[in-house]
């Protein structure tokens, strides 16, 4: 009874395994269309902003023109391949439909050009090129944005206009391209894009467990049968 219960307990773990290992083939596939899709969002030619602001948009090249409001900027701590530093997120005005409001992301400055007197600001419509994001709401590792401080450790986009005081804005923001800014601040076209892909090695470490848990089993058995 102790060796049946025991090769039941093996193949029970074989087949939980096997599930286990065909979700992950299954989490690759989707990880490798989701990488294929934002390829293609960011090599694509820049698009018109769109009106529906659903997650499907996260990647997408936009170009738009507007108007700062650099009286409103907010500085977002950040660490880039530039060093520690932070990102400044101003508000556009869009002169273009959808009109509207939309935080831009307008690049990095380090320490020495944190205060605004130390760059140039953008004046009278400009354009602006760059990449859809999604909000990160709340704050950053183990710390949560204090609005009140003005610490921000992450571009959340509705606290951000709502403590400045901007209205209706767009739910998501827009990370600018290189394109250089006046003064040469703030520094664009920093966005990182990477995708952990490890879904192949859990697939197979899932599928080596069920061979051993199975092979388990046929001793087990082959043992019983001996006697």
């Amino acid at each position: 009874m102790r060796r049946g219960a025991f090769a039941a307990l093996c193949l029970a773990l074989a087949a939980g395994f096997v599930a286990l290992g065909i979700w992950q083939v299954e989490r690759r596939a989707w990880k490798l269309d989701l990488i294929a899709k934002v390829n293609a969002r960011i090599n694509a030619a820049p698009v018109a902003l769109p009106t529906d602001w659903t997650a499907d948009h996260e990647y997408r090249r936009v170009r738009v023109r507007g108007i700062f409001m650099n009286t409103r900027e907010t500085l977002v701590q950040a660490v880039t391949a530039r060093g520690p530093g932070w990102w400044v997120l101003t508000p556009l005005v869009t002169t273009q439909p959808p009109r509207g409001i939309v935080l831009v992301n307008r690049g990095f400055v380090p320490a020495a050009r944190r205060d605004p007197a130390t760059r140039p600001p953008p004046t009278g419509v400009v354009p602006v090129t760059g990449l859809i994001r999604t909000t990160e709401p709340g704050g950053g590792f183990l710390r949560r944005n204090d609005p009140a401080a003005g610490r921000w450790y992450s571009r959340d986009v509705a606290a951000i206009a709502r403590t400045r005081g901007l209205g209706p804005t767009a739910p998501a923001f827009i990370d600018a391209d290189a394109t250089p800014n006046p003064g040469g601040y703030p520094i664009g076209g920093l966005t990182v894009i990477a995708f952990r892909n490890t879904h192949l090695v859990y697939a197979l470490t899932w599928f080596g467990l069920a061979a051993l848990s199975l092979a388990g089993a046929v001793l087990v058995i082959r043992g019983k049968g001996a006697r």
